[in-house]
């Protein structure tokens, strides 16, 4: 047992990065506010990103290179255009995940320091720990963030269940009026995360190969991809049955505010397990949601700054400190200056990333079905069917909610 999980990582990992917004916030409020109707929007969204999400530690293992490699190979300009989508979008998303951990912040340590100030603590914190304890800490940390935090929500749902005195309505609910439609893009564009976190797993699973003393097998990547995937969906499926048997008949809905949010979220699991977990939920909400923070500031710096060194064919000593620095400072700019609203953050950065998806799970598919990777590792019949399928959902979809706007 103990060699299996030393061999995991990118896959926790990624795992870390997804189980954050999309899961805490938006699963909750999913639940809060539909009850089960949308379980199978969560379902769905996770068949349709499997393959596109696969493909980037299939990649990676079978080639030793990230998916900006091979975004390179397919042309420049495929590389530049995920270059300008990343530089878009990355500090919103950095901004969304942040206001979440500070609000949980707040809650947990008391309101003595404002949501304000904690982000620019966290943020300070994240910077020193990645540029201290790079690649090895994160490998370990997030081991014990996953793990403390399935163990924690299965038992609070396993709870909620048995407390429940109302009936388990299993009806799903199609969204009707642009106000539940942007809910559903919302929710289905970080479910389990964004596209994007794709090209992040790769890069991961070759700095994986790098600091281990053997070779990452692809068989061994993809172990570890499918173990941190169905992690994401069962706790998915978790906290929308939170959000269903405990907010949902009280009639009440989730905050806005990132503040009240995390009291309402902690507040949810103590009703099921009682006021003792009020603490270790808290310490498990918070871990996760800076597990969620630390990933995204190692993730962005580290994917912008192999793109600018492949386009510019030359390596950046600096370049990865100087990515992180510029994310911190725009993500302030947008939370202090521009948009402060927990709410109003996280639908602009998941509607993003459910709109961007489609070049990604294009470009995906291109590569991994290319000669640049090895024919034992392409995509089987099965995969294509699937890939060809959600790709056209992803297109489908982003075209029919432009049109509706």
């Amino acid at each position: 047992m103990k060699q299996i999980i030393q061999k995991l990582g990118p896959g926790l990992l990624f795992a870390g990065a997804a189980i954050g917004v999309s899961h805490l916030v938006q699963s909750t409020r999913s639940g809060a506010d539909f009850g089960f109707g949308l379980l199978w929007a969560l379902l769905l969204i996770h068949v349709v990103k499997y393959p596109f999400f696969q493909y980037g530690p299939r990649y990676a293992s079978a080639t030793g290179e990230s998916l900006l490699e091979g975004y390179q190979k397919l042309g420049k300009g495929v590389l530049e255009i995920y270059g300008v989508l990343t530089f878009l979008t990355m500090f919103t998303i950095q901004a969304a995940v942040t206001i979440v951990t500070a609000g949980i912040a707040t809650s947990l340590f008391g309101d003595f320091i404002s949501v304000k100030v904690w982000t620019v603590v966290i943020l300070s914190l994240c910077f020193v720990i990645l540029n201290i304890g790079k690649y090895q800490f994160l490998d370990v940390a997030i081991k014990i963030i996953v793990i403390t935090l399935t163990l924690t929500t299965l038992m609070a749902t396993t709870m909620a269940f048995y407390n429940s005195t109302n009936a388990i309505e299993l009806v799903q609910h199609i969204p009707e009026g642009s106000i539940e439609i942007t809910f559903l893009i919302a929710f289905m564009g970080w479910m389990p995360a964004p596209l994007d976190v794709s090209v992040w797993h790769s890069l991961w699973t070759t700095e994986k190969q790098l600091a281990s003393t053997k070779k990452l097998s692809t068989r061994t990547a993809l172990l570890d991809f499918n173990i941190g995937y169905l992690g994401t969906v069962i706790l998915g499926v978790c906290f929308v049955a939170l959000g269903a048997l405990i907010m949902n008949p009280t009639g009440n809905s989730f905050s806005n505010s990132a503040g009240t949010f995390s009291v309402q979220l902690i507040d949810m699991y103590t009703q099921s397990l009682g006021s003792w977990a009020y603490i270790i939920i808290g310490v498990a909400a918070f871990t996760t949601m800076f597990s969620t923070t630390l990933t995204t500031l190692d993730a962005s710096p580290r994917s912008m700054n192999k793109t600018i060194e492949l386009l510019f064919k030359t390596t950046f000593k600096k370049g990865y400190l100087t990515w992180s620095l510029i994310l911190i400072l725009g993500t302030l700019c947008i939370y202090f200056f521009f948009l402060s609203n927990m709410g109003s953050l996280i639908k602009l950065a998941t509607i993003l990333s459910f709109l961007t998806a489609p070049f990604y799970a294009l470009a995906n598919y291109l590569l991994v079905s290319s000669k640049h990777t090895p024919k034992e590792w392409q995509p089987s019949k099965f995969m294509h069917f699937i890939s060809c399928t959600g790709l056209l959902f992803l297109i489908g979809f982003s075209v029919w909610y432009l049109t509706i706007l």
